[in-house]
């Protein structure tokens, strides 16, 4: 019983004979030739050969043991054998002995048979002989080979007494297999070989390989798997009707195709439609995430990313779970198909998503910052690197965020002060190489400080191309230094550096799907140690870049206006192709060049701006102090900045010690060119004198208040620029911007003075150079100048005639009188103030200058007055008949006193007309100098009667009392000097005589006063009252009760 037993087991290769369920390996081979049909019936209209094929395919060895199954395929395997080794008459006796029970598992048991086609030696040794020795093994060995040795020499002898029934069975088979494959007819150009010796001893193969490779019907070489067989194209004679078989077979598969194969594709159908339903979420997520990046809905794009990503994770889960030997159910075989297409389409979408948002994260450096100010953009950066995270990234965003700002803020220094400086120089060759401004036009300009400035349009205090530079190169230290500039963009990006390395900007930011991007969140210590070096190689590129701008000769390179047009300076061109692609600015046709026509380089005139880069040509003062002091502002400010960065803070000392050089270095240039401007400037001050009334003060001209606001403006322009007190509300500022040295305020302290000096004597050469027309209209050396000055004086208050050169010269004492009590007090005041010194020694020297320069204007003005006063005054006592008849009294003046008197008031005219300020120092120095001629003229007579003592007495009585009003103490004291003189040149006689005559000469001078009232009204009625200041003999003022 258990030997029927075990061949029923063995002939339906099962392993009980009461199984609970269908064995699996039987499944196995249902599946394989299931799967043959439904290959055939796909390849049914793709091969013409169906009907031939299908009776080969579909053959079934009948052997039994040979069917398909893990017991090994068409193998025969016998169910026992003695052990090859020699050892056992029984492998599987021994393996039961071993405790290996081998007869309910044929697959297992086939691993043991040296027949089967699965025998394994490795497990074979491992059970069967696991206790044996060398020695054993080498016996087993010995019987193994001589087995091998028996079982050839039997089949060679089988071979050698059959050899003649070899040789006919061949030759049988060659010719059913001619008649076969050509039905009977002898193929062309097959050329048989002759039955030899040699051919006999060929083997069956080959000679059926040659007939085979000889045919023309078969052009190419056979499969080498079937070299003894027939090719379906002649197999078992049928190729006369194959053709005809094959047509029908399309015909008929054309009509009734559709008819029998629609059920099919409905019941397909239907099945794909009810998954797909099953499955629509799968389905629809890729529109869905192609939908939210057409919208640039980022949150529900994440949303469902993260749903593509859990669904295929459970998808691979699943794959994971079946394995490789578990057939999947059909829900399950099209879940895997559906979420694997879904995410490959999902996961090609979100590459190239990413690969924008990549581009989009290193190019928004390029928007502008004024584009910013709603704040939005200036958080971009964050919105897509957050969605970098969400979406999962290799390489970490801040990182390369911060890199790439890194190389846009490099590359953007770099141009910018590049070009900056080429279209400078550009500028710079352009006004140096045209003339020279004239002193006129210096003078409009040094005007221009009295006139209202009117907001909005750019100041008037030089050329338009001066200014023009000016703004140009204010405007290259505002795009570098200012917080809306470079510095302004390198400062917030150490910020948003330290907010990284301090882990605050990391708080919004997302962990990503299952915390798969949190390890981005922090820097490594090797980012944020390039980071620092990267923050100070900006800085000091910066201040290179401002420091050789101050302290390098112009350049002489401007290739760079022939090279491409770079970005413009918002948006230049970054050194890394990380850092994207900008939109150029338009170029200034100005600096649009070829080689033809290149700016010559400056002409060499000895001038000091020519060794200077930040200093426009022909410049004035005013200009440059109002620029400078702004640049240097800029300077300062952007130094103090540049300070309060943490890697420069907390360095080695290095780098703020350069920043502190910066300043320093800036401010003693810019201080150096400035005193050589206002130096050149104080020489020129003489012409803006143009003779015109001040509108605030009429005995002045408008050189006074020009003057000081000229002075008032470079010393206010200066203290900004030494102190640099625009940075000083800075944080740190004391420590970057320094005290200035000593030599720095001696140096402006000593030209102030040296302008003062400069522009005094100007003023005096202004009142006494020779003006005169072409045509000789005007003439200032004609004594009959006095009348005409004084006529014309009067017709206007604002004009004043220029051509005559005394008024010329009351207006310039006017005016040093001005600028002795006001302007120079002023200004000393603002200097000391300013720059907390103390200009005792200065102040005093100055007010020295003053005195001279003013005594020796006045002593000019008058010189013609006192020459006439003389000649007429000696003229008129030396006369003959100025002595009265004897016994008779004098009852008038004599003529000379009226001329006298007369020519005051001409001068009286003049002055009151055109300095009225004066009038009083003019006309009492006048009478004193009468006075003195008086007295000299008196001194010649030796000796007085009484008549001419009365007479005396009447001339200088009337003249005191007619210039009563201007009558000083030095004119008093030579009026009792005349009286003596008189006195000690006549006896007692007289002198008793002359004092009972005193109440007659009384009633004659009263007589000729009133009588002359109208005459010499101009001395009684002075334009202003009380007494200015008076003159000594030297005609130096000075001051009187």
């Amino acid at each position: 019983m258990a030997d029927y037993e075990r061949t029923i087991l063995d002939f339906y290769q099962i392993p009980t004979a009461f199984p609970s369920e269908w064995p699996a390996s039987k499944d196995l081979v249902d599946s394989d030739d299931e799967g043959e049909k439904e290959n055939a019936k796909l390849e049914r209209r793709k091969s013409r050969y169906q009907a031939l094929e299908r009776a080969v395919s579909h053959r079934k060895s009948i052997v039994p043991g040979s069917e398909a199954g893990a017991g090994g395929v068409g193998s025969l395997v016998q169910k026992d054998e003695p052990d090859p080794l020699g050892t056992s008459d029984s492998v599987l006796r021994s393996l039961t002995h071993l405790g290996m029970p081998l007869q309910d598992d044929t697959k297992l048991r086939n691993r043991f048979l040296l027949s089967s086609t699965t025998f394994s030696p490795a497990l074979f040794l491992s059970q069967m002989h696991s206790n044996a020795d060398t020695r054993s093994l080498v016996n087993g060995l010995d019987v193994l080979s001589q087995s091998i040795d028996q079982k050839s020499a039997s089949l060679k002898v089988l071979v050698e007494t059959n050899f003649e029934r070899f040789v006919k069975a061949k030759a049988t088979i060659d010719n059913v297999y001619k008649e076969m494959k050509y039905r009977g007819v002898e193929p062309p150009g097959l050329r048989l070989r002759g039955h030899g010796h040699h051919a006999s001893r060929s083997s069956f193969r080959n000679s059926i390989a040659g007939l085979a490779l000889n045919s023309p019907a078969t052009p190419n070489p056979p499969d080498d798997r079937k070299k003894n067989a027939l090719t379906k194209e002649s197999e078992y004679g049928v190729l006369g009707i194959k053709g005809p078989l094959l047509d029908v077979s399309a015909k008929a598969e054309d009509v009734w195709g559709p008819a029998l194969g629609g059920r099919e594709k409905e019941a397909h159908l239907k099945t794909v439609s009810n998954h797909l339903t099953r499955f629509k979420d799968y389905v629809e997520l890729s529109s869905s995430v192609s939908d939210s990046i057409k919208r640039k809905d980022y949150e529900s794009l994440v949303e469902e990313y993260n749903r593509a990503r859990k669904i295929a994770d459970e998808a691979r889960r699943l794959a994971d779970e079946l394995g490789t030997d578990a057939i999947p159910t059909e829900p399950q075989l099209y879940q895997l198909v559906i979420a694997g297409r879904m995410w490959h389409d999902v996961d090609n979408q979100i590459r190239i998503f990413k690969r924008d948002i990549w581009k989009r994260l290193v190019n928004l450096h390029t928007v502008s910052r004024s584009g910013t100010m709603n704040g939005r953009a200036q958080d971009q950066h964050m919105d897509l690197i957050s969605l970098l995270l969400e979406l999962g990234a290799e390489d970490n965003p801040i990182w390369v965020w911060l890199l790439s700002r890194y190389d846009h803020l490099k590359g953007k220094i770099q141009n910018t002060a590049d070009r900056a400086k080429v279209e400078i120089e550009v500028f710079r060759r352009r006004l140096a190489s045209g003339e020279k401004p004239n002193p006129n036009m210096i003078a409009n300009h040094l005007r221009s400080l009295g006139r209202p400035v009117i907001e909005g349009k750019p100041p008037s205090n030089d050329t338009p191309e001066v200014i023009e530079l000016w703004e140009k190169m204010l405007s290259f230290l505002n795009n570098l230094l200012s917080s809306s500039g470079i510095l302004g963009e390198v400062v917030e990006f150490w910020q948003t550096v330290q907010g990284f390395i301090d882990g605050n900007m990391q708080a919004a930011l997302p962990n990503g799907w299952r915390d798969e991007s949190r390890h981005h969140h922090q820097l490594s210590a090797t980012n944020i140690m390039e980071l620092r070096k990267g923050a100070v190689e900006l800085v000091d590129m910066i201040r290179e870049h401002v420091f050789t701008f101050f302290s390098d000769l112009p350049p002489d390179d401007i290739s760079m206006l022939f090279s491409p047009m770079p970005l413009s300076p918002n948006t230049p061109v970054p050194p890394t192709p990380i850092s994207g692609a900008l939109t150029p600015s338009k170029r200034d046709p100005r600096f649009s060049f070829d080689l033809s026509n290149i700016p010559a380089p400056s002409p060499k005139r000895g001038e000091a701006w020519e060794k200077l880069a930040f200093w426009p040509p022909w410049s004035n003062s005013m200009s440059g102090v109002h620029y400078l002091s702004r640049m240097l502002a800029l300077v300062g400010s952007g130094a103090c900045d540049m300070a309060t960065i943490r890697p420069l803070a907390s360095g080695d000392g290095q780098v703020l010690e350069r920043l502190r050089t910066l300043v320093g270095a800036s401010r003693e240039r810019c201080v150096a060119a400035l005193c050589a401007a206002w130096n050149r400037d104080a020489e020129n001050i003489k012409y803006v004198e143009d003779w015109q009334r001040s509108v605030e003060l009429g005995d002045v001209t408008r050189m006074p208040a020009s003057f000081a606001a000229f002075e008032g403006a470079l010393l206010s322009g200066m203290q900004k620029i030494l102190y640099i007190s625009d940075a000083m509300s800075k944080p740190g500022a004391g420590d970057i911007v320094l005290p200035p040295p000593t030599k720095l305020l001696q140096m402006v302290r000593s030209q102030y003075v040296s302008t003062l000096y400069k522009a005094l004597s100007g003023m005096v050469e202004n009142a006494e150079r020779s003006l005169k027309k072409a045509d000789d209209d005007w003439s200032v050396d004609d004594d009959s100048s006095l009348a005409v000055a004084a006529v014309s004086a009067m017709s206007g208050k604002g004009t004043l005639d220029a051509g005559d050169r005394n008024i010329r010269m009351l207006m310039t004492l006017s005016n040093l009188q001005s600028l002795r009590s006001q302007v120079v007090p002023s200004l000393n005041s603002q200097f000391e103030n300013a720059f907390s010194v103390k200009l005792t020694d200065e102040s005093k020297t100055i007010r020295d200058v003053l005195g001279q320069i003013d005594a020796r204007l006045f002593q000019s003005y008058t010189k013609q007055s006192i020459e006439r006063l003389r000649d007429i005054i000696q003229a008129g006592v030396a006369a003959t008949d100025w002595t009265p008849d004897q016994n008779q009294r004098p009852r008038a003046a004599k003529p000379y006193v009226y001329e006298a008197l007369l020519s005051l008031v001409l001068v009286h005219s003049q002055v009151s007309t055109t300095a009225p300020s004066l009038t009083s120092q003019v006309l009492s120095f006048l009478l004193e100098q009468t006075s003195t001629q008086l007295l000299e003229a008196f001194r010649r007579r030796p000796r007085y009667s009484l008549e001419a003592l009365m007479q005396a007495t009447l001339d200088v009585e009337f003249v005191a009392q007619t210039l009563s009003h201007y009558t000083s103490d030095r004119a008093s004291e030579l009026q009792s000097q005349i009286y003596q003189e008189l006195d000690s040149r006549t006896d007692n006689e007289a002198r008793v005589r002359l004092q009972n005559e005193l109440p007659e000469m009384r009633a004659v001078l009263k007589r000729l006063r009133d009588a002359s009232k109208n005459e010499f009204a101009c001395f009684r009625k002075p334009k202003r009252p009380g007494h200015g200041p008076t003159r000594n003999d030297s005609g130096i003022s000075t001051a009187s009760g």
